[in-house]
């Protein structure tokens, strides 16, 4: 099959999926109204809530969510061949994430920028706020540990990438600087320094040969200096390292994502995986993992979490939430989409993928996935003339610039639910964002350092697409709630709230019982993996129990239009 019509149909979906889905889902199901007021107007405090140009926030809010998630979950999951795979990514993005993430932006915009966990609390009950923002607070954990293994193995694996990431998060300093203390238009200074980044790129091999002690570092020992740079960076302002960097990463993502179609155009390549593979040697059943394994690329709990943690406080206009919350959606779609092509369509032959993807223990290595991007990619890219090494070099600062961002993010989602509970329960020292920031990362050292060892991404990785999809499933049941008590038709969230929990609940009983299977060296994953299935069962119970009622009182939202 040729992977550039694949890639054709599946943007073409996109397209109209933005057209006229996401159009009928703003005026008819959420009815939003731009002169509605929204909560970073409200309460402004120049820490969370801050109004932030939509140009702007759309470059913080895609580069949170799309992280490293969207191409090691594809990258894996071709191993079952490239047609379930894409067409997961295509239709979940469409029909279920950008919906999930629209709707979780939505909600928490219209209760004051509140988390899903704390809009659950006056839409199903206080209990299901406190159960919920605990299964988040699992998930957070997860994805801290996760991603900084992620750059971890990449720094690792391309030494040359750790120059111009740490030249990047010096300009945004500055930039941030410069536009919110001196009110500079952020477009000019930007694209600078992105130039800047850029040009770090093609000095980051030879810093890296000049200055050794870098390649000396260990995986481990990256994540713990990601860790404790992710909690500094969760507690900054968010306009001064988190939208600058973001806004830096915008333009590297457009200019990634247009050198990879580019490339994939001219170099014109056939797709080396088999369209089916149902039984590859040593892997689970493709259903339901293939759900869980593909999390970001087709819907994902931590979208939920970013919409309503940070970017709900920082959304200037109502109707905004279309483009940053759907539109955000189909853009990690699309790296989804190029992740799939290049796990597939990135080898030279045949007899290449399947020395990948031979067996289940070959394709879950987490740094053999992420290298089947990488060359994949740079291969695409290499075929507009770029040397293939500076196209590695490029596609790897791409990843990790993203993954970065999602640390950042979700410490800083971490610190805001672990205040939450903190005020729910009067205990006063977590109110504190010192004190919270620093529980919630030494909590992920813990889970790294315990259960990961030298094999941090390839442990984790399950629980934590399996958490995440556990999440977004009780986030679309919190906004079908809503949408009911409202008397909107909650067919459009509902279907996809049932899919995805059916799926990832046996997924789930999967993977704790064979965490108990190896309980002496897996002993907190059993733990932790079976207290979040059953918090998320008891969850789902609480909220059909008011679903299915017959007569579950309405609300009214301050700010909202009636119907």
């Amino acid at each position: 099959m040729n992977a550039v019509l694949l890639a054709a149909m599946t943007f073409g979906l996109f397209a109209l999926g933005y057209r006229f889905y996401s159009s009928f889902l703003s005026k008819r199901i959420f009815q939003l109204a731009e002169d509605e007021p929204v909560p970073s107007r409200e309460l402004e405090d120049g820490i969370d809530y801050v109004p932030t140009k939509k140009q702007v926030l759309w470059g913080h809010h895609y580069t949170s969510i799309a992280g490293a998630a969207p191409i090691v979950g594809p990258a894996i999951a071709v191993i079952w061949g490239w047609l379930p795979a894409l067409l997961w990514v295509a239709i979940g993005t469409v029909l279920m994430g950008a919906v999930h993430d629209f709707g979780a932006l939505v909600i928490s915009l219209r209760h004051q920028g509140h988390s899903i966990g704390e809009v659950a609390a006056s839409v199903i009950s206080p209990r299901v706020r406190t159960l919920f923002l605990l299964i988040v607070s699992f998930l957070i954990w997860v994805v801290l540990a996760v991603f900084a293994f992620i750059i971890g193995t990449l720094f690792v694996s391309n030494p040359g990438a750790i120059f111009p990431i740490n030249v990047q998060i010096i300009v945004a300093l500055l930039l941030g600087w410069l536009v919110y203390r001196h009110r500079v238009r952020i477009l000019a200074p930007s694209l600078l320094a992105y130039a800047v980044l850029i040009g770090a790129i093609f000095y980051g091999d030879s810093f890296a040969e000049s200055v050794p002690i870098v390649k000396s570092v260990s995986v481990t020992g990256w994540v713990w200096i990601l860790l404790i740079y992710s909690f500094m960076a969760s507690v900054l302002p968010v306009w001064l390292l988190l939208q600058p960097r973001d806004y830096i990463n915008s333009h590297q993502l457009i200019t990634g994502l247009s050198l990879l179609v580019m490339g994939l155009i001219v170099l014109n390549p056939e797709v080396q995986a088999p369209v089916v593979n149902f039984s590859p040697p040593g892997a689970p059943p493709m259903i339901p993992f293939l759900f869980i394994t593909i999390a970001c690329g087709a819907i994902s709990g931590f979208h939920g979490l970013v919409a309503s943690g940070t970017t709900s406080k920082q959304i200037a206009c109502m109707t905004d939430a279309r483009p940053i919350g759907y539109g955000g959606m189909l853009g990690e779609g699309v790296l989804g989409v190029l992740a799939v092509l290049a796990a597939t369509a990135g080898f030279a032959s045949s007899a290449d993928w399947w020395s990948h993807y031979g067996s289940w223990g070959a394709a879950s290595g987490l740094s053999m996935k992420l290298a089947a991007f990488v060359d994949g990619g740079a291969a695409f890219i290499s075929a507009l003339g770029i040397p293939v090494e500076t196209a590695k070099t490029f596609i790897a600062v791409m990843v990790i610039a993203f993954a970065a961002t999602s640390l950042d993010t979700g410490a800083r989602i971490q610190r805001l639910v672990i205040s939450e509970l903190a005020r729910a329960y009067g205990i006063k020292p977590l109110t504190n964002r010192y004190v919270a920031g620093a529980v919630g990362i030494a909590a992920a050292l813990l889970l790294a350092v315990t259960q990961a060892g030298g094999k941090g991404g390839l442990i984790l990785w399950p629980l934590f697409g399996t958490t995440n999809q556990l999440v977004a499933g009780v986030t679309l049941l919190v906004i079908s709630v809503w949408l009911r008590r409202l008397g909107r038709p909650i067919v459009y969230t509902l279907v996809p709230m049932i899919g995805v929990c059916a799926a990832t609940v046996v997924a789930m009983l999967a993977e704790v019982r064979s965490y108990f299977a190896n309980f002496q060296d897996q002993w907190l994953l059993a733990i932790s993996g079976s207290i979040i299935l059953i918090l998320d069962v008891w969850v789902i119970g609480e909220g059909m129990r008011v679903l299915l009622g017959r007569q579950a009182p309405p609300i009214r939202v301050e700010g909202e239009r009636g119907d």
